[in-house]
């Protein structure tokens, strides 16, 4: 009888376990960044933070490039997914839902550490040609899902800009949120782009 070797009962659970740990160092990475910037988030730290040792980190990511590289990649496919995710079942006419929608995913964390990961990426030659190139595809597909939800019709003069126009906006939120809480004023800047965007869509 063919029985299974221990070796190949142990590979599953082995390569589940790699893969979290491989998970854990990206999203403290991600977290590091976000918190520190690229000067505080070594190596090290991102070991420390995701609870593994120096070697083990070195061992999925052998040079802090090859991290942050991968954190960059990282952040785009869960930005990416976070805005696919925000209205499944369609957003029924609700503009002001989907520009608040937006503007949180701006205002967020993930879209704080891709701010750093820009910092980053402006004095790594190494980080800025994936960095530019990952954020020019999330860009594109945030558009795409942004023209959906707000049902704006593309084959109209202008639409496309408008559209564009309110992702920048949502965009210098994030910034602006990056010093300040901007809550308040956040919240009349969305209900004057809702009214903008009924008015000029329609």
């Amino acid at each position: 009888m063919g029985g299974v070797s221990t070796a190949e009962r142990d590979r599953v659970p082995k390569q589940d376990r790699s893969r979290a740990t491989r998970q854990r160092l990206l999203q403290a990475a991600v977290a590091c960044l976000a918190e520190h910037g690229w000067a505080g988030s070594t190596v090290s730290a991102v070991a420390e933070r995701a609870g593994v040792s120096r070697g083990a980190a070195q061992h999925h990511f052998p040079t802090r490039e090859d991290l942050f590289t991968a954190a960059v990649e990282y952040v785009a496919e869960e930005r990416s997914t976070a805005t696919r995710a925000l209205f499944p079942e369609g957003a029924s006419g609700d503009r002001r839902a989907v520009v608040r929608a937006l503007v949180d995913l701006y205002t967020g964390p993930l879209f704080r550490a891709a701010l750093h990961l820009w910092v980053a990426a402006s004095n790594e030659d190494q980080l800025r040609a994936r960095v530019t190139e990952l954020e020019a595809r999330v860009g594109r597909e945030t558009h795409r899902i942004a023209v959906e939800l707000l049902g704006a019709d593309e084959s109209r003069p202008g639409t496309r800009e408008t559209v564009q126009g309110f992702l920048d906006m949502a965009r210098g939120l994030g910034l602006a949120n990056l010093l300040t809480d901007d809550t308040a004023r956040r919240e009349r800047v969305v209900t004057q782009w809702a009214a903008l965007l009924d008015q000029t869509l329609d």
